[in-house]
This record gives C-alpha cells, structure tokens and sequence, in this order.
C-alpha cells in the first residue's frame, strides 16, 4: 500500500537528516513510514502510490480554502511569467499590506518576512529594541518557530538560569526566556513581580494550535493585555496558525482583545513560504530603515507569495460567510466524532475554536500543557493508522490541532465519521483482547 512512499523514504534518509526537511514529518510521533504525497486538490491528498486521503492538516493551516485553489493557482502563474522575484519593491506588497489592514485590527503598519519562524523572532527583536530590555515570556506548550528563544524547556524553580530545550541554545538566552502556564495569569503576574523592569515582551499563540488546540480561558487573554499595559510590557499575539482562520481579523476580532505587535505565517501567502509582522506605529517605527532594530531579508514580499495572498485573502474578505460554513462543518465533525468515540466508550475530550479542532484521548479538560500531556500518545497513534488506511489524513502528532478547508464536503464528513466509527471499533475489540 505505500511502497513507494517507503523505497522514498530509505532513499530521503540517504540525503537529508532523519529523510525529512520538518521533524513532524517523520512520523516519530505516530510510528511507521512517513507518506510521501505528490499531487493535492481541494480536500484531497494523493500520496505516491496513488492512495487518496481527506485531509486534514491543510498544510498546517494555510489551506483554508482547499488545495490548489484556482485563483491562487492562476495568480501564482502570472506573477512567475513576470518573474520570481525582484529583490527590489513591487506594488503587490502594498496591495497585501493594505489589505491585512483592513481584516487585521490594530496593525498601523506591516513587515513581511518569510516565514512564521522569522515573524517571531522578528518580533521579539523589535520588542527589546523599543523596550531596552531583554527577558521575554512564552507559555509552555506554545510554539513560536525553531528561534533560540522559543526553544527554552520549562524548568522548576530551583532552575535558576533555565535550561535548554535544545543543544546549541545558549544559557544566556535560556536566561532571558521566562516561560508561563497557559491560562494561568497568576504564573504571569508573578514572573512579572519577580522580574519588575526587565520583561520587553510576552509571546503567546492566543489559541494554541500545538499543543492540539487549546483555547485561552474566558479573561485571560484580557488579564494578559492589562498585565502587559501595567508593566509597560509589549504583548505579541502569534497567529501563525489562527490568524485570517477563526475569523477575518484573527483571534484578536474573536475575543475583542488587541495586541501591540502580532505575527502571521503563510496563510498569508496561501501556503507559500512567508510570513509578516506588524503592529502599533510606535513600536514599528524602531524597525529599520526607519529605526535602528535591523531585520532584512531579500525574499521578503516576494512577488509569488503577495500575488498568492492577495487571492486568498480577498476571498476570506469579501466573502466572510465562509467562516460560518466552516464553523458548521467542524461542529458536526466534532458531533459525530463524539458520538463515535462515546459509543465505544473510548475516553476523550474535544477543544474546538472555528474550524481548528483538537482530539485528546484522555478524561479531564484540556486547558494547558499538563492536562493536554495526559492524553494517550500510543492510542492516539493506532487511531492515526487506523484512519490512514481509510483514506483520511489527520495530523502525524497527538499534540496537533487538526485543520479544516471549505473544500471539505458533507460525503467526506460522512466518510471520516465512517472510518473512525470503523477504527474506533477495531481498537475497542483489541483492548478487549488484551484486557
């Protein structure tokens, strides 16, 4: 059934650490050989054997509208006929910059760069220059791209220094990298107090899409706001994966609270590499040319990637209906899945915001890094399998939220709830057997 994607995989490996270029890819997390895939078109994956899947990772987000979607497939083709890239300014940076605007509130103006990864620590830059500080604030289980600064494990207390999540992060920036619990704003307030004068920023994806999805705590992301205000703190909302996909203008239009800078990754550009940073104009104004804080990059605003996301983009704009389809359609996933799991009496809990969606096999409420940690890994890899040879494509990770397009349709809801009806049972029957 995959032999082809086997045979590409021993010969990956010959070339390229562990075979892949993203470790999520190896399928560590689940087990067996990674699909290799060739071709994609709305909901749809075909892997190098000619199996199909539903998918439901859409590229890690990006996907909104489905694969290959015609009008960014036909922009992408006319901006390459005038030329990849220019190193050099083009209106169609204004035009996607203009346009983020628009949707996004608060950003009085917007950098592009290349990548969610560089957004953020972009950011972060920009955050110590305009504040002259150096400590920053990440929560556990939040992920901000493979910077040094977001690679820093959460340590005890007696862990003075911070430890290092990853060999070649320095202790010195361990030391600058305070890291919270989620939804718990007394753990903020009291790295605050115990680091009065010295915090530049707080980093937080406002619905954390990796640690499956995860939800802020009603008030929480406001305490956050007026904890930041008070301590004259920049606050930083990673949207890389829930920006311009739970709603229009990003998890700050859902929960009505605004951020002083705020990053994006590549639904901006429909999937290709990019991503942008942008926020309040005083803040801004410290990025060169115009200030000191210096961030370049000779691909940034490449032609591809603006004419990409002004397609997308445009659609999500004029047509805002597309989140209440997407709203619909997730829910009755998340019904039927309900119903499926409690039918067999698998233990689970769900987390759900618009179309991203988080199963966890496990009895508590997720709400942080501990509780989403309880879930059963090994189960959640048979279920991964289970539904694989089904035909759908669910996330290679028990700590990743699933994704889903537009493009989705009721026969392929029908279709999933079928195959975990299927796999559920399956599992069911073989914890019979052992028990």
């Amino acid at each position: 059934m995959y032999e082809k994607s086997k045979a590409l995989y021993e010969r990956a490996q010959q070339f390229i650490p562990g075979g892949v270029n993203s470790p999520v890819r190896a399928f560590k997390a689940v087990g067996g050989t990674p699909v290799f895939f060739e071709k994609a078109k709305g909901s749809v994956l075909y892997d190098a054997d000619g199996n199909t899947y539903i998918d439901y990772v859409g590229s890690w987000g990006p996907m909104i509208l489905g694969h290959a979607w015609p009008p960014v497939v036909e922009a992408v083709q006319k901006a390459a006929e005038r030329s990849t890239s220019f190193g050099a300014p083009t209106e169609l940076e204004i035009q996607l910059a203009e346009l983020i605007q628009q949707m996004v509130p608060g950003l009085d103006k917007i950098r592009m760069v290349n990548s969610g990864t560089e957004a953020c620590m972009s950011a972060i830059r920009v955050a110590r220059g305009f504040t002259g500080r150096d400590k920053i604030i990440k929560f556990e289980g939040n992920y901000h791209g493979h910077g040094d600064s977001f690679l820093i494990k959460a340590g005890s207390g007696a862990m003075t220094f911070g430890t290092p999540s990853s060999p070649g992060v320095t202790k010195g920036t361990a030391q600058d990298t305070l890291t919270a619990n989620f939804n718990d704003l007394e753990d903020v307030k009291r790295l605050f107090a115990e680091n009065k004068g010295e915090i530049a920023a707080l980093i937080i994806e406002p619905i954390a899409g990796n640690m499956g999805c995860v939800p802020p705590a009603e008030g929480f992301l406001q305490g956050l706001r007026d904890v930041c205000t008070a301590e004259g703190a920049v606050l930083i909302f990673d949207e890389v994966m829930c920006g311009f996909r739970v709603a229009p203008g990003g998890a700050q239009q859902l929960y009505g609270v605004q951020a002083d800078l705020v990053t994006f990754g590549k639904i901006i550009g429909a999937g290709l590499p990019v991503g942008a940073y942008g926020g309040r104009e005083e803040i801004m104004k410290v990025v060169s040319p115009v200030g000191p804080v210096y961030q370049a990059g000779t691909l940034s605003g490449n032609p591809l990637a603006m004419s990409a996301g002004l397609a997308l983009l445009t659609e999500l704009h004029n047509n805002p209906g597309i989140y209440e389809d997407l709203e619909h359609k997730t829910a009755h996933l998340e019904e039927w899945l309900h119903r499926v799991f409690k039918h067999h009496e698998i233990t689970h809990t769900f987390n759900r915001v618009g179309s991203m969606l988080g199963i966890f096999f496990c009895e508590d409420e997720v709400t942080d890094f501990a509780s989403c940690s309880k879930t059963d890994a090994e189960l959640f890899g048979r279920f991964f399998h289970g539904m694989l040879k089904r035909g759908v494509y669910l996330p290679p990770s028990a700590f990743e939220s699933l994704f889903l397009s537009n493009a989705i349709t009721q026969e392929q809801l029908d279709h999933t709830v079928n195959a975990a009806d299927e796999t559920a049972e399956e599992i069911a029957h073989l914890a019979q057997q052992k028990g």
